[in-house]
């Protein structure tokens, strides 16, 4: 009985985590000069530096450029991420039972 439920939600997981790394997320700082993409299983993907807006020789901005974007991009990939772990759990709960946990 328990050995089914356990391989059952092992197996959602497994699908979850395979949703996650289909939805992408963007974020970009310094108005466009730096964009990430990540996938909602918190990857990054993707990263984009417009030369035209960035001084390419000021390193330190740069680096605070990409900072903020990779942050940026991991908290909206973790906001996502867990609004979809909230509609696996709630659909694994009982009828009735997915408001208990905010669902």
């Amino acid at each position: 009985m328990f050995g089914d439920l356990f391989g059952q939600m092992e197996e959602q997981q497994k699908e979850l985590r395979e949703k996650l790394k289909e939805i992408t997320i963007e974020a970009e700082a310094g108005d466009g000069a730096v964009k990430v993409s990540a996938n909602a299983a918190r990857e990054i993907i993707n990263i984009k530096v417009d030369p035209s807006v960035v001084d390419l020789d000021d390193l330190e901005q740069m680096e605070d450029l990409l900072l903020v974007a990779i942050n940026r991009a991991l908290e909206k990939a973790a906001v996502k991420e867990a609004a979809e772990s909230q509609k696996l759990i709630s659909g694994m709960l009982p009828p009735g039972m997915a408001g208990l946990f905010g669902g």
